[in-house]
């Protein structure tokens, strides 16, 4: 996708349906309604219900995505980010994007999905 893509215009559910090899738990959790998306403004929300909350930031270039996604892993011990930039092409967001989620419920997300790869190997 071009990279003046604005939030409005991505269309979320071909997105999270694009990346369950990577994210397996995506399309699910989306489908639910349980992923927020909102604009970045600097000001963090707490998940509360929601599995991950994705901020957009198009104007972002990757660099500064980084620099906030390490920002924000050292000072948010309970929660995990990850960042999306699609100057990486593959399975990365059609905008540039932080994206914040429980690191606990994460880690058991993780290790539920292990244990299905290995059942099937």
């Amino acid at each position: 996708m071009a990279r003046n893509v604005v939030a409005e215009e991505v269309n979320w559910s071909d997105y999270f349906a694009s990346i369950v090899s990577v994210c397996p738990w995506s399309r699910a959790y989306w489908l639910k309604q349980q992923i927020d998306i909102r604009p970045w403004t600097g000001e963090i929300a707490p998940l509360g219900d929601f599995a991950a909350r994705v901020y957009t930031h198009p104007r972002a270039s990757a660099r500064i995505l980084k620099k906030i996604m390490h920002r924000n892993n050292a000072q948010r011990d309970s929660e995990e980010w990850l960042y999306s930039h699609p100057r990486y092409g593959g399975h990365s967001a059609p905008i540039g994007c932080l994206i914040q989620q429980d690191h606990d419920k994460l880690q058991h997300i993780r290790s539920q999905q292990r244990a299905k790869t290995e059942q099937t190997v």
